[in-house]
């Protein structure tokens, strides 16, 4: 019996997380065990992280082969993994330079820094307003979370950033207000995720970028969350049929291990010189290693062709449940990217929902309090499927039934 248990937890961690009780020890696929041996099923993806499920063996013999050879060297030195993963990378998508740190917010940092370093070198100091929109997320660091749209993560921090305004997401009319000469940035989730897995519309995400060209700003799309093939394409502004200026990505990019990247152009890059940024294990030969295995199984037909036809599954899931037990209004998002909200009189009540699926031996997420969010392996079999929605009937019954 292991010695670690929940209560270690409240005993020796900063209070900041309220983690469940149970404890995974092991994964494998879409399939999760517990410390004592309960096997869940994974409709979370550790929060569209394990794209590829756990322990992808493709992914994990990636990490023993770099692990045997060079792990870290600093950036005083590149490395074959970072510049085979930045090449592919490039190649894949509009980008011609690439920057790497370890994280979401890390990229997104570098990604805010660099619009505002991009606009003092050609416009001059007052170009540095950015816009951004209500209930989005892109990182903890305090620049990112002051980008971010969501108010109870900046409470206590301040003074916060200056110069950032946020907009109605989709509200074409607002934007058209909002930009002038002084913006550097417009940054957007095109499929906002722990805002609600609300998605643009192809409308708003095209005005966005003629009015960013008229304005001589740039555009920014976080795809930390919806990237990756989490839409069904390498990377949803593929989808949208609009391309950005700056694009960022991490989570599913390295399946679990730490990596985020920064792509963009190269005339836009030029203003990162030496010594204006950096990472100290951005670029992490292990990281790119892994990263690169990932790119290789994601970024295939089969992968990405695979993601329409599980979301049709989950979705007819989902109305067949909510025909059943009345609680919610739609699905939202897209792709493996799902959002089921809560109707009026059950709003507030998505973590009840989370905590009943655990009893069911089931991993799901919420996106705010109105919304249970489902982010699972972009490769979940079928049969995995079937059963987490059986056991989500369960969840949503126990909860209906006690109200």
């Amino acid at each position: 019996m292991s010695t670690v248990s929940r209560e270690m937890f409240d005993q020796f961690m900063t209070p900041n997380y309220a983690p469940a009780k149970v404890i995974p020890v092991r994964g494998e696929g879409s399939r999760v065990w517990d410390q004592d041996g309960r096997c869940y099923v994974d409709f979370a993806g550790g929060i569209a992280v394990t794209a590829l499920g756990h322990a992808h063996p493709q992914v994990v013999g990636a990490l023993e082969r770099q692990a045997k050879s060079l792990w870290h060297l600093s950036n005083v030195f590149t490395n074959e993994p970072a510049l085979e993963l930045a090449r592919r990378l490039c190649e894949a998508t509009f980008a011609e330079r690439v920057f790497f740190a370890n994280s979401g917010g890390e990229a997104n940092e570098a990604a805010f820094k660099l619009a505002r370093r991009h606009a003092y070198d050609r416009f001059g100091a007052d170009k540095h307003e950015i816009i951004s929109f209500h209930e989005s997320f892109h990182g903890r660091t305090l620049f990112t979370v002051t980008v971010g749209g969501q108010p109870k993560y900046t409470e206590g921090f301040g003074p916060l950033p200056a110069g950032i305004t946020h907009l109605p997401l989709n509200d074409v009319e607002a934007l058209r207000a909002a930009i002038s000469p002084k913006t550097c940035a417009v940054v957007v989730e095109p499929v906002q995720g722990e805002g609600g897995v609300r998605s643009c519309t192809e409308e708003f995400l095209r005005v966005a970028r003629e009015l960013c060209d008229a304005n001589d700003a740039l555009l920014v799309f976080d795809e930390v969350q919806c990237g990756m093939g989490r839409t069904g394409t390498l990377y949803a502004y593929e989808g949208f049929g609009v391309v950005p200026d700056i694009l960022t990505t991490a989570k599913a990019l390295g399946c679990g291990f730490p990596i985020g990247a920064m792509l963009t152009r190269a005339d836009i890059a030029a203003s990162l010189t030496v010594g204006t940024h950096g990472s100290t294990y951005g670029g992490n030969p292990l990281a790119c290693a892994v990263a690169s295995a990932v790119l290789d199984i994601i970024n295939t037909p089969e992968v990405l062709a695979g993601v329409a036809p599980r979301r049709a599954a989950i979705e007819a899931g989902l109305d067949a449940i909510n025909a059943k037990y009345p609680m919610f209004t739609e699905v939202r998002g897209r792709g493996l990217l799902v959002g089921w909200v809560l109707d009026d009189a059950w709003k507030g009540r998505a973590r009840e929902v989370l905590n009943a699926a655990l009893a069911e031996e089931l991993f799901v997420l919420v996106a705010g309090p109105d919304v249970v969010r489902l982010a699972p392996s972009l490769i979940i079999p079928m049969d995995d499927i079937e059963q987490g929605l059986e056991r989500l009937e369960r969840t949503v019954a126990a909860v209906y039934r006690a109200t």
